[in-house]
C-alpha cells in the first residue's frame, strides 16, 4: 500500500502560533510541521512520529512559544499522511 502525503500551509499571527501547533499535533495524522517567518526563512522543522509523547514534545513546544514571542506573522507548513 502506498501512502500519499498531503501538504497544507497556514498563515498565522505570532500570538496564535502555539495554539495552532498544539491543535495540529493533537489531530494525530501530522508527520512534519515547518514554521517559516514572513520572508520565507525556516525557523523550526518539527518531525513527528507515531507514539511521540507529551514529555518529548515539551521542549519543542517551548521553542515554538519562544518563536511566537519574536514573530508577528509566520507560515506553518504541515505534511500529513
Amino acid at each position: 500500500m502506498v501512502k500519499t502525503k498531503k501538504k497544507e500551509t497556514f498563515k498565522v499571527s505570532g500570538d496564535a502560533l502555539l495554539k495552532k501547533v498544539k491543535k495540529l499535533i493533537h489531530e494525530g495524522n501530522v508527520r512534519r510541521i515547518s514554521i517559516k517567518d514572513k520572508s520565507g526563512k525556516s525557523l523550526i522543522d518539527i518531525p513527528l512520529t507515531v507514539g511521540i509523547v507529551g514529555t518529548v514534545l515539551a521542549p519543542v513546544l517551548a521553542a515554538v512559544g519562544a518563536i511566537a514571542a519574536l514573530v508577528t506573522e509566520c507560515t506553518i507548513s504541515v505534511e500529513r499522511e
